[in-house]
C-alpha cells in the first residue's frame, strides 16, 4: 500500500473551539450544582489539554503534527532554524562536502534582509520552511490569530518573492503552537514540523555533547532540530561535527520532498512531495 502524503495541512482547524465550549459549559454546570471546591479543579483540569497541546511541540491536538519520517531507511531529515545568518554560507558548504541535504527554516525579516542567501539554499538545492515572520521567541504560543496569521502569511510572501516558491512546512517557534495556529496553517497549505532528535544547540556551547544528545534520539526517519547563528557561535562546528557522526553510522540526509517513502521492506520506492 502506498505511504500516504507526509504534506498535511490543518482540515479542521476550528475543531478544538466546539471541545472548548462543551467543556466550559460542563464546568459551569459543576460550579453552578457543587460550588467552587468542584468547579474550581473541574476549570483547572479542562484546561489542562489546551496547555499540551500548546506546550508540547510534537502534539496533534490542534493540527496534524510530523515529528518523524515514516521509513525503515538509514535517513534523517536535518531541519536547521533561525536563519538566514552569517553560518548560511559555512553550513551550505559542509552539507556539500558530505553530499547532505537540509531544510532551512528561515525567518521572514532576516530572509528579507539577507535574499542572496536564502536564493543559494535553493540553488544548493535545500529546502526552505517558514519559522515565523518576527520570531517572537517568547510569546509565539500567546499570540492571538490576527497575528499569528500575520507571522505565517508574511513570511511566506516573503520567500515566494525572493525564491519563487513558497514552503509547505512550518515550524513553530520554540516548537509552541497555539490553538489559532491551525487556521493559519491550513489557509497558507503548511504542514506544522516537530523533531525527534535534539541537542538543545542554540543554548549549549558544547557542540560534542549537543552531538551527544542528538544521537541518543537517532533513528530511521528522525526529524534533527539544530539551529543557526546561535550567540555562543559554534553553529558551524555544531553541524560539522553532526554531519560526521551521521556518516559514521551510516545515516544519509535527505529532504522530505525527494525522499522515496520504503516500504517496510524497503523494496518499493514512491516519490513524496508536497
Amino acid at each position: 500500500m502506498p505511504a500516504p502524503s507526509l504534506h498535511r495541512p490543518p482540515r479542521r482547524p476550528h475543531a478544538w473551539a466546539g471541545c472548548l465550549l462543551i467543556s466550559q459549559l460542563l464546568v459551569a454546570a459543576l460550579w453552578w450544582r457543587y460550588g467552587w471546591a468542584l468547579g474550581l479543579p473541574a476549570l483547572l483540569a479542562s484546561h489542562a489539554p489546551f496547555w499540551w497541546g500548546t506546550m508540547k511541540a510534537d502534539s496533534a491536538l490542534f493540527s496534524p503534527v510530523l515529528a518523524r519520517l515514516p521509513t525503515a531507511a538509514p535517513v534523517v531529515w536535518l531541519t536547521i532554524d533561525d536563519g538566514p545568518s552569517d553560518d548560511t554560507a559555512a553550513m551550505l558548504d559542509l552539507l556539500d562536502a558530505h553530499g547532505a541535504q537540509a531544510t532551512f527554516f528561515v525567518v521572514g525579516a532576516r530572509a528579507a534582509a539577507r535574499p542572496d542567501l536564502v536564493r543559494e539554499i535553493v540553488r544548493r538545492g535545500h529546502g526552505l520552511g517558514n519559522h515565523s515572520a518576527t520570531h517572537p521567541q517568547a510569546w509565539f504560543w500567546a499570540l492571538p490569530p490576527w497575528r499569528i496569521a500575520r507571522e505565517v502569511h508574511a513570511t511566506q510572501d516573503t520567500l515566494r518573492a525572493i525564491a519563487g516558491v513558497a514552503p509547505c512546512w512550518f515550524r513553530a517557534v520554540v516548537g509552541m503552537a497555539n490553538p489559532f495556529v491551525a487556521a493559519a496553517l491550513k489557509d497558507a497549505g503548511l504542514t506544522r514540523v516537530a523533531w525527534s532528535a535534539r541537542g538543545y544547540d542554540a543554548v549549549r556551547a558544547d557542540p560534542r555533547a549537543t552531538v551527544a544528545r542528538i544521537e541518543r534520539g537517532l533513528r530511521p526517519g528522525a526529524i534533527v532540530l539544530l539551529h543557526e547563528g546561535a550567540r555562543h557561535g559554534r553553529s558551524v562546528e555544531t553541524l560539522a561535527l553532526l554531519l560526521q557522526r551521521l556518516d559514521a553510522r551510516g545515516y544519509r540526509c535527505v529532504l522530505p520532498e525527494t525522499l522515496a517513502l520504503l516500504a517496510v521492506t524497503a523494496a518499493s520506492p514512491r516519490s513524496a512531495s508536497c
